[in-house]
């Protein structure tokens, strides 16, 4: 690989700091480098460059480049691009990639990929492109694709790849390694398991790779099968499949239809793609931003974010609806005005505290009806006490600054209210959103933001119009 030259003497600390960027990706310099060399048009260095990264470094690049760079590369190397590069592309980018390629080539790229990556390729395209791509690919790659695509969205029917190895239960372990020895190119690329079928296909058992290894040839297959297995419903959802994984240490799992029948596998790494999108999904929803923003066009990403936006204005209007109350109390006393902000500030990222820990516990499985009041008292519990002990941080100072005691108890009084809801409903709206069907992490945000701004104003200057004017 062609890295830019420079007169500095090359240190240990150097050489360490390379062989860092090796393994968590390529460095700024390369990226301009390859940049220079595309836009001055020197096709020899780009495909040097092309052909010393590996996929996921290429896919890195090509994120990093400008449209205008990205395309110029596509369009003179797309051949030298392996088809994997092109997997490993965020989704959104992949999506705005492929849709400027010919539908054949496209189909090339698909063809070479294992069935579950080649799925994934296609999923999100245009549906009039996507029809396209699979009509140009070969008949058992077409019928591969089209029965994934009637799979629910998110299932472990989408998820699975098709190629596993299966073998009968009368065989020995000897003839077992001669064939996976003999049916080197149609074995899957990795696998960590084999499944033992009956002639109908349905497993009656499955062997790790190491425990076949280990035993003799004369031994019987059938002796060498786990106690368990944990086939999957073709039709789970995938963090339904993600937990198991998860709690049962699984490397791989069979999938099977809905009469039983072995159909497919999914392995480690498909789990560990779908805990990150699934995590990835969930942070950004509790910010009401989507996936793929990173590379959505200008105008896509404005509206996507208006929407939430226009629902934060909304439950803005109702908390100044509130304010508009005790705009006779704000007259009177202008001190309010100025510490009004520090109570609905504190119930805020105090009941995001809460909202966080239960949203996160829903997604990993750790909240339930049989811990929920428990978690709910707990974190009620927690936003007291800091509560507590806010109000009397708060009310001296504010005491102290204003000269008035009684403005700091009042002060003092309205956080240890507005901290016991937010840790109420900071971990109660997720879980009761959850019990109704929605996600918690797409909308608990707007509700918590609300309830602790309206409570935090209307305990704070309703205390004051009682006790100070």
């Amino acid at each position: 690989m062609t890295e830019p030259m420079t007169d500095a003497p090359v240190t240990e600390g150097d050489k360490v700091l390379a062989e860092e960027e090796k393994l968590t990706g390529i460095g700024d310099d390369l990226i301009r480098a390859v940049a220079d060399a595309v836009q001055d048009k020197r096709e020899d260095e780009v495909s040097t460059y092309i052909q010393s990264l590996s996929e996921i470094d290429c896919a890195e690049l090509l994120e990093k480049f400008s449209e205008d760079d990205r395309r110029a590369i596509l369009s003179a190397h797309a051949d030298e691009i392996d088809p994997y590069t092109f997997f490993y592309l965020d989704p959104e980018l992949r999506k705005n990639t492929l849709s400027v390629m010919p539908a054949d080539k496209v189909a090339r790229i698909v063809s070479e990929l294992d069935s579950d990556d080649a799925l994934d390729m296609v999923l999100n395209l245009d549906p009039d492109f996507q029809r396209e791509v699979i009509r140009k690919l070969s008949y058992r790659t077409r019928i591969v694709l089209q029965e994934g695509l009637n799979f629910p969205e998110d299932s472990a029917g989408r998820l699975m790849q098709r190629e596993f190895v299966a073998i009968p239960q009368f065989w020995t372990v000897g003839k077992t390694i001669d064939y996976l020895r003999a049916a080197t190119e149609e074995l899957p690329e990795d696998f960590f398991d084999i499944f033992v079928i009956d002639p109908g296909y349905h497993i009656v058992g499955e062997i790790p790779l190491n425990r076949l290894v280990r035993s003799k040839r004369s031994e019987k297959i059938e002796s060498l099968k786990l106690d368990t297995t944990h086939p999957i419903p073709a039709t789970m959802d995938q963090e339904e499949v993600a937990h198991i994984f998860r709690r049962e240490e699984l490397s791989s799992a069979p999938v099977v239809d809905d009469s039983g029948r072995l159909i497919g596998v999914i392995t480690i790494d498909d789990i560990v793609d779908v805990i990150d999108e699934e995590a990835q999904e969930d942070i950004l929803r509790l910010s009401g931003v989507e996936g793929g923003d990173l590379y959505r066009a200008f105008w896509s990403t404005t509206a996507s974010r208006f929407r939430w936006l226009a629902v934060n204005l909304l439950t803005a209007i109702f908390a100044s609806w509130i304010i508009s109350f005790f705009d006779t109390t704000l007259d009177q006393l202008v001190a309010l005005a100025i510490l009004m902000p520090i109570v609905a500030s504190m119930g805020g990222n105090a009941g995001t505290q809460a909202l966080t820990v239960a949203v996160r516990a829903l997604a990993t499985r750790e909240l339930s009806d049989a811990n929920a009041l428990r978690i709910i008292w707990k974190e009620t519990a927690v936003g007291t006490l800091n509560g507590i002990a806010f109000a009397i941080i708060t009310g001296i100072v504010a005491g102290l600054w204003f000269q008035n005691p009684m403005l700091g108890g009042v002060i003092g009084v309205a956080m240890v209210v507005n901290l016991f809801c937010a840790g109420l409903f900071g971990a109660g709206i997720p879980i009761v959103l959850h019990r109704m069907g929605s996600d918690p992490a797409v909308s608990s945000t707007v509700f918590l933001t609300t309830v602790t701004d309206v409570v935090g104003f209307f305990a704070f200057l309703g205390l004051a119009a009682l006790l100070l004017i």
